[in-house]
């Protein structure tokens, strides 16, 4: 049932109007003065209050302004009652009501009809503001719950990720999901005494979804679950993750990688690329400078497609840096998309200048961005080879 709340110093038409809207089925309050109107709607929180204009001490507009400003009133219809407004060259006190936050005028002597189709038309508006405020706060609710569930799935995804390497090959990340969640991951193991496997890959789109086709590509490459698949080469990890990983059977989500395995006794790196950003290796000389790239296409676009594989030797303090795309797609405060160009010239001056540490350059790409958080995941490893 509505709470409707009468405020007039005068005590007829206190009590018809009372009793009229009574009559309605309405929970209907009143006050004598605007002070006890004031208390009684912060009390009451009423749908709807009907108050006199004019009233000594404490008149309509006031009490209009003193319930229209607090936020437990903000949908609460407010009704004046004034003979004001009624002669010509008074539409200036009306306006007066408006900007006090009055919602509708009945004019005085009150004609019940029109004052009840009024009330009508007010209590619907109140409750079609409370339904939208309803509805922003079931909102904000779900907003809440999926960054919870969003935090609580990149917690998940750090777990997973491998901890450094030492020794002749020494490894270095950094993981920054995005507020929305990517699919960036990467991982690197010891296949056995003298093969390392190295990769990094990005699936498509934000959110659970791209995030737990991710943890599943990691889940199958770490356990070496593919069938038929020697995981020291290259091709044919790609070849088997394609058939495996198709776009139809995964929600329509594909996903780049970078996908290496280096040989510490030859110190040779083999890898192959579906997609992805090119790797940058960095020998110790500044102009031994690679791109490690291919143009073939991301897992999960075309069956039975083979990839191509590349080789090259790996010199002495030689440094390989893997990343996603969030690492140089990042908005500038100029509008524009700082690009892989601008990223890959940043690696190649950290390196020529040692600076080496991960954080280091990742701090160099905050400085390039215009929003605090960023808009992707942003995956970057770094490998060195002693």
């Amino acid at each position: 049932m509505f709470k409707i709340l009468i405020i007039d110093d005068d005590p007829i038409v206190r009590a018809a109007l009372k009793r009229t809207l009574q009559n309605q089925g309405y929970d209907t309050t009143v006050a004598s003065s605007g002070e006890e109107g004031i208390t009684k709607a912060k009390l009451l929180h009423p749908a709807l209050i009907i108050c006199d204009w004019v009233m000594s001490e404490i008149d309509g507009l006031e009490v209009c302004r003193h319930v229209k400003e607090d936020p437990n009133l903000a949908t609460t219809f407010f009704i004046l009652l004034t003979a004001k407004g009624a002669a010509p060259g008074e539409e200036g006190e009306r306006v007066q009501g408006l900007d006090a936050g009055a919602d509708e005028f009945v004019s005085k002597p009150i004609e019940m009809n029109e004052l009840k189709a009024r009330v009508r038309a007010g209590l619907r508006l109140h409750q079609l503001n409370q339904d939208l405020k309803n509805k922003q706060l079931a909102l904000e609710k779900l907003n809440q719950d999926l960054e919870a569930e969003l935090a609580e799935a990149a917690d998940y995804v750090r777990s997973l990720l491998p901890s450094p390497l030492v020794g002749a090959v020494t490894t270095e990340a950094v993981f920054v999901p995005s507020k929305q969640l990517g699919g960036d991951c990467f991982d690197y193991y010891w296949i056995d005494d003298d093969n390392l496997a190295i990769y990094l890959l990005d699936v498509s789109g934000h959110g659970v979804g791209s995030a737990l086709l991710s943890v599943s590509v990691l889940n199958v490459l770490r356990s070496q679950s593919l069938p038929n698949t020697n995981f020291s080469h290259p091709g044919e990890v790609l070849k088997a993750l394609n058939h495996s990983f198709q776009m139809s059977s995964h929600g329509n989500k594909y996903f780049t990688i970078w996908y290496g395995v280096y040989n510490r006794l030859e110190q040779e790196l083999i890898y192959a690329n579906a997609g992805h950003p090119s790797g940058v290796l960095l020998g110790k000389d500044s102009t031994d400078i690679k791109q490690l790239g291919s143009l073939d296409l991301p897992i999960g676009f075309i069956t039975d497609i083979d990839f191509e594989v590349a080789s090259l030797k790996i010199a002495q303090n030689s440094t390989l840096y893997l990343f996603s795309d969030g690492a140089y797609e990042v908005l500038q405060p100029d509008g524009q998309i700082w690009g892989f160009n601008a990223f890959f010239d940043l690696l190649i001056h950290c390196n020529q200048t040692n600076i080496s540490n991960l954080e280091e350059v990742l701090a160099q790409i905050k400085t390039r961005s215009v929003c605090t958080n960023f808009d992707d995941d942003l995956a970057l490893l770094k490998i060195t080879f002693s």
